[in-house]
């Protein structure tokens, strides 16, 4: 928020100025009410503030403060007590609700009257100019401070939302990752056990159960294969690689041969077989449309 003194520099608004304001204060304190009251009178015309304007007593608080602001307009005196002033009064409307649209038009209607006021009352053209100048810079100023406090507080609602939001991509981002790195670690442990079944199932082959050790042993080469493809998904992912899902179509299709053959070990019917083939079938042309899926958005 800038200082009274550095709002009046950026407005060219002088001592002068000052001067001529309270020169028109007479003027003001004449006229206050009827402004006030063709203000009031147009704002109820308009649906959008006249909704904050339905209960007599509000209304009449709002027009005792209204005029209180437009006679401090004449004061002559614009110091840090009446930057605070300003403050308050932009606070206010941000509180309620009300559209900073509607203060614009407001802050229109009564530079419009407070322009109007001036030419009626002096004939000097060059005396109505200066009064018009001084009072468009003193107007200005206030719409201003006042649409400051809307900027800040969109600014500060942003800031914390923003904050707030960083905060909570971090933390899910660490926990994410804590999670990948948890399940790496989980499937190396399972590694390390597909490693001694595998050792297990060679021990029957060399017992004398050829078939069945052979068999097995293809099986858990399988799963160690798939256990080796999710590590490396989820080490890519832990890298900020990206998910795919052709691993875990090529994890399933495994598992199903591995179920294929255990089912032919243990001589299962035909229907049990025939199930199993055509889900290898389906899933084989899922893995096929995938991967040429993935083909070609890389072309593209």
């Amino acid at each position: 928020m800038v200082t009274i003194d550095e709002l009046k520099r950026h407005y060219l608004f002088t001592e002068e100025d000052a001067g001529l304001l309270a020169s028109l204060r007479p003027l003001a304190e004449t006229n206050a009410q009827t402004i006030t009251d063709e203000l009031y009178d147009y704002l109820l015309g308009i649906p959008e503030t006249a909704a904050f304007l339905q209960d007599d007593d509000v209304l009449q608080r709002l027009k005792i403060s209204q005029q209180g602001w437009l006679l401090d307009l004449f004061s002559g005196k614009y110091d840090n007590h009446y930057l605070r002033k300003l403050e308050k009064i932009g606070l206010a409307h941000v509180r309620i609700g009300l559209n900073a649209h509607f203060v614009n038009c407001a802050m229109n209607f009564v530079r419009q009257s407070l322009v109007d006021l001036i030419r009626e009352n002096y004939a000097d053209r060059e005396m109505r100019r200066r009064l018009t100048d001084a009072t468009e810079k003193i107007l200005d100023a206030n719409l201003d401070v006042m649409s400051a406090s809307y900027l800040e507080e969109e600014l500060k609602k942003e800031f914390v939302s923003h904050h707030l939001e960083s905060k909570l991509i971090r933390a899910t981002e660490r926990f994410t990752y804590g999670l990948n790195l948890i399940l790496v670690l989980a499937l190396a442990g399972v590694s390390i056990s597909v490693v001694a079944q595998f050792a297990w199932d060679l021990l029957h082959i060399f017992q004398g159960n050829i078939e069945k050790g052979i068999l097995s042993a293809l099986g858990t080469l399988l799963i160690l294969w798939m256990m080796i493809e999710l590590m490396g998904n989820e080490i890519k992912n832990l890298k900020g690689g990206k998910f795919n899902i052709l691993v875990f179509i090529g994890v399933i299709i495994v598992a199903l041969i591995r179920e294929i053959l255990i089912s032919t070990l243990r001589h299962d019917d035909l229907a049990t077989q025939v199930f199993l083939a055509g889900t290898l079938l389906i899933l084989g042309i899922v893995y096929f449309l995938v991967a040429k899926s993935q083909r070609e958005g890389q072309q593209h």
